[in-house]
């Protein structure tokens, strides 16, 4: 088997460069408007593609609403508190549209060549050739960003908070803290929310995407999770000359490309998916969603675990924690100047804005249309990303799989927005 492997040089790609000199625009804060034909619920990657795609199909009357006020926001956000300067998905992962000739992210990069890094230039070629390769955030930000602009969705934007979703036959009403508006149809792009731990937090423990967990001097860390964040934690810790305690709930540490098997981004894959009955997919989704890390990540962490630097607790259930203190079940106790939990995510199924009677929530899981990806108790009232899983499988939460969701989606929004009877220009 052949195993994509990248320089770890490539972790190491620039940050903050302006690479297609327009400021971002600031989101709206004014009252929403009573009506529109959809409302997007978040405002992530899902949710830039499914605005982009209905901006290609006519419908210019959407609204997004975010809690953060910026497409993707919390993506990059949460990547920039980890200091990650790379995707982890390959270029042919990008947020475009399904069926249309925009620009794509591979041919997005090009265009931006004389502000590569050599290394970033052998990753676009590699692309260029077929291969799987490594994405600058920079290139990725900027790439969404142009995305935004060329379809319009500056003005659609509104920072706000969604605070409930009432469903009726006809139409939806969202209310917000920026006013209740009345739409067709509803798309949830909620993403995924961080696993927590059962409790409150002692002092000197704090969650990964949590900027107390930002590591900028030599101190020792405990860092719990096996994942592509706690990864990151830990290579901080290091970079800034710290030492490490790395706790493990497994016996061994996952190296993986991308947080899924490619297999299931391709058509073969989607179909084995979708034939299987609910209790294989369950069995596919709890293979899939084990903790994985960038191949990129191994030869520092290696090094670093046999000069000492990094200790690594395999196999370390945790029971209790303390201020700066973790305790084990096997009755060890490690403690470091900080704790970082990184205990990876959960999907965010709307069980916050939607009654419980809607979601009808199976396994963890909502109950979904498989054509459709709407909520069979709530027809116009869709999901998006994650909640999606167990209908698209496990690619439903990255970018990629998110192309394919909302192919899904559009066909339903443009039928329910014709059943009403209503003519859209392109805004």
């Amino acid at each position: 088997m052949t195993v994509f492997v990248p320089s770890p040089e490539v972790l190491e790609s620039p940050r903050g460069r302006d690479l297609i000199g327009r400021a971002r625009p600031a989101p709206r804060v004014d009252a929403l408007p009573t009506h529109a034909d959809v409302v997007l619920v978040g405002g992530g990657l899902a949710a830039l593609g499914m605005a982009a795609t209905l901006w290609h199909a006519g419908v210019g009357d959407i609204v997004i609403v975010d809690r953060g006020g910026g497409i993707g926001g919390r993506f990059f956000r949460r990547a920039d508190i980890l200091r990650q300067r790379t995707l982890r998905s390959p270029y042919d992962h990008h947020p475009g549209v399904e069926g249309y000739r925009d620009c794509e992210l591979l041919d997005f990069a090009r265009l931006c060549w004389s502000a590569l890094t050599p290394a970033e230039k052998r990753e676009v070629r590699m692309a260029q050739a077929g291969h799987r390769s490594v994405v600058p955030l920079d290139v990725f930000e900027a790439y969404v960003q142009h995305v935004v602009a060329v379809h319009g969705l500056t003005d659609r934007l509104w920072q706000g908070e969604v605070l409930e979703l009432l469903p009726g036959a006809d139409e939806v009403v969202a209310r917000t803290t920026l006013g209740d508006i009345t739409a067709s149809s509803v798309v949830l792009c909620t993403g995924e929310e961080r696993a927590e731990w059962p409790g409150p937090l002692p002092d000197r423990v704090h969650y990964w995407d949590d900027p107390a967990a930002v590591v900028d001097r030599p101190d020792t860390a405990v860092v719990v999770g096996a994942g592509l964040s706690g990864a990151h934690i830990v290579a901080n810790c290091l970079a800034a000359g710290g030492r490490v305690h790395w706790v493990l709930r497994k016996q061994a540490e996952h190296y993986q490309c991308a947080d899924v098997n490619a297999s299931f981004f391709r058509a073969e894959g989607l179909a084995r998916f979708h034939g299987t009955a609910w209790e294989d997919r369950l069995e596919i989704m709890q293979q899939q969603r084990v903790a994985s890390i960038m191949f990129e990540f191994r030869p520092g962490l290696r090094a670093a675990e046999a000069d000492r630097r990094l200790i690594v607790h395999r196999g370390a259930e945790v029971v209790a924690l303390r201020a700066g203190e973790v305790n084990l079940a096997d009755g060890a106790s490690v403690t470091g100047d900080r704790v970082v939990l990184a205990l990876g995510t959960k999907p965010n199924v709307g069980s916050d804005l939607l009654p419980a009677d809607v979601i009808r929530l199976r396994n963890g899981w909502p109950d979904l249309d498989e054509a459709t990806l709407a909520y069979r108790a709530a027809p116009r009232v869709h999901a998006l990303g994650a909640a999606a899983c167990m209908v698209l499988g496990p690619a439903a939460r990255n970018i990629d799989g998110h192309r394919v969701g909302v192919s899904r989606v559009a066909g339903s929004l443009l039928a329910q927005i014709a059943a009403g009877g209503k003519e859209r220009v392109r805004a």
